[in-house]
């Protein structure tokens, strides 16, 4: 039986670097975690030496994914959140180079990346995405733990000790919600919006101000993510030769009016004459720019994975510049807390983690979150968000994860744009639908995503032994 969650939005956007949530994320963060531990068992000034092992899905494409890159930036103590971009490359070059880690930031410990990295074709049991720290202390004697990173930046660990407590915490919510039926329930009961219902369970857990302060962060870490993508040019790193296709989609669109910052650039395409034709465009613009950065190791916004991050800005940047001109912090406020609140009803009752789902647990969630949020920003009734979510993801399902060369770049990026297009015409369906005739509920279409990722031939979840991944070779890229 599933473990009852009690999953903030802010779990769902997380702040940090790419290409991938599952895959350089939460590697990044399982290593922050197994050094605070240490700290607390009063090891981690008596390590001697370290090693990491990497199973699965983790390994098979961790390269790729700059699964490395986050292990030796993690264990550094780097922080993801604020980590210059500028410096990363820099940063792992020294301990490749050297041989040498600044083990937490604290004391220097030898390690050698090609031998104390060990990449393993193995799956662990428990999750797809596996790997385990090993340390050999001063008097000779060692530790390890293992965890796994499960999608979307979230770490666990098998024993999943913290599970009463993640109850309790579920069950302190002033509205606990557990699947879509559940929320129309407490939606038509307290005669409440979703958004109203998720920001009182927000503030059961921080304050208004805290609320707002990270809502800012997260907003910001999107804007300025879709200015860069917009405004840089070249190829993507990682062999394929990926040309970046933002930049130019971006000229032939903004016009001439000035700008120098992310929120000037914003009033700007509000003020610029759109045409119909236009609309689709600006919002792959906005989709490819996001996911052009991700795949560059640049800062972005899990949403609710780092391989679907533009989704979800490119349908929040759409209802700004196209829908409503006058769109503030408010309605930015609303659409997040509703997406947020869909992505975790996937979360509880299926999977985020390409791994263990495929695409459509990336694409498909991300899609169906931006969806809900339109649709109630649109003026929708709590059952018109819930049926345009069920719409998007009724059709990403079966979506593989096939990343060519095992990079989060081809099919990945244009997928973000596909993704995104297929939200606003589900909002746009959902809101010229009655929901009392809805054949498939969303709780439904959740079900069968995750009977769907369980059917799935591991080869099309995210291992890059199959589809596009084989099927296409290296060198006609």
């Amino acid at each position: 039986m599933r473990q009852r969650e009690s999953i903030s939005i802010f779990d769902m956007l997380k702040i940090g670097i790419g290409p991938s949530s599952s895959h350089t994320l939460g590697p990044w963060r399982a290593a922050e975690r197994w050094i605070k531990e240490l700290r607390e068992e009063d090891r981690f000034d008596k390590v001697a030496s370290i090693c990491v092992q990497v199973y699965g899905s983790l390994s098979l494409t961790g390269k790729g994914h700059a699964t490395d890159y986050a292990i030796i930036l993690g264990l550094l103590g780097k922080d993801p959140e604020t980590i210059p971009i500028e410096d990363i490359h820099a940063l792992v070059q020294d301990v490749k180079n050297s041989h040498k880690l600044n083990f937490g930031a604290i004391h220097t410990l030898g390690f050698d990346p090609e031998k104390d990295i060990i990449f393993h074709k193995k799956f662990l049991p428990f999750h797809a995405n596996g790997l385990k720290f090993q340390a050999k202390l001063l008097d000779g004697k060692k530790t390890s733990k293992t965890y796994y990173s499960i999608g979307g930046g979230f770490v666990v660990v098998e024993e999943r000790k913290n599970a009463k407590k993640k109850d309790e915490a579920f069950n302190t919510f002033p509205y606990p919600v557990e699947n879509g039926q559940e929320l129309l329930d407490l939606c038509q009961k307290e005669s409440k919006t979703i958004s109203e219902i998720v920001l009182e369970n927000e503030r059961s857990l921080r304050s208004n101000e805290e609320i707002d302060l990270q809502i800012h962060r997260i907003w910001n870490t999107m804007l300025e993510c879709m200015y860069i993508g917009c405004h840089t040019q070249g190829k993507l790193p990682g062999g394929l030769n990926v040309k970046r296709r933002a930049f130019e989609l971006h000229e032939n669109l903004k016009g001439a009016l000035p700008y120098s910052n992310p929120e000037e650039w914003l009033q700007t395409i509000r003020q610029t004459e759109v045409k119909f034709r236009q609309i689709l465009q600006w919002v792959s613009c906005f989709a490819l720019s996001v996911n052009e950065v991700n795949a560059s190791l640049g800062r972005v916004v899990t949403a609710p994975t780092n391989g679907s991050a533009g989704v979800i800005p490119a349908v929040l940047m759409y209802y700004l510049v196209i829908e409503n001109h006058g769109g503030n912090f408010e309605h930015i406020k609303q659409f997040l807390l509703v997406a947020g609140e869909i992505g975790s009803i996937f979360k509880k009752g299926a999977t985020i983690s390409a791994a263990m789902g495929g695409c459509q647990a990336e694409i498909g969630v991300s899609s169906a979150m931006a969806a809900g949020a339109l649709t109630e920003l649109l003026g929708g009734t709590p059952e018109q968000v819930l049926m345009a979510a069920e719409i998007a993801m009724e059709h990403h399902l079966g979506l593989t994860c096939d990343p060519i060369g095992g990079l989060v770049q081809i099919p990945c990026i244009e997928r973000n744009s596909m993704g995104a297009i297929k939200a606003i015409h589900a909002a746009e369906l959902a809101l010229g639908s009655d929901p009392a005739e809805a054949k498939v509920p969303l709780d439904k279409v959740v079900q069968t995503m995750w009977e769907t990722a369980k059917d799935m031939s591991s080869k099309y979840k995210e291992t890059s032994e199959g589809g596009l991944a084989v099927g296409v070779f290296l060198s006609d890229c």
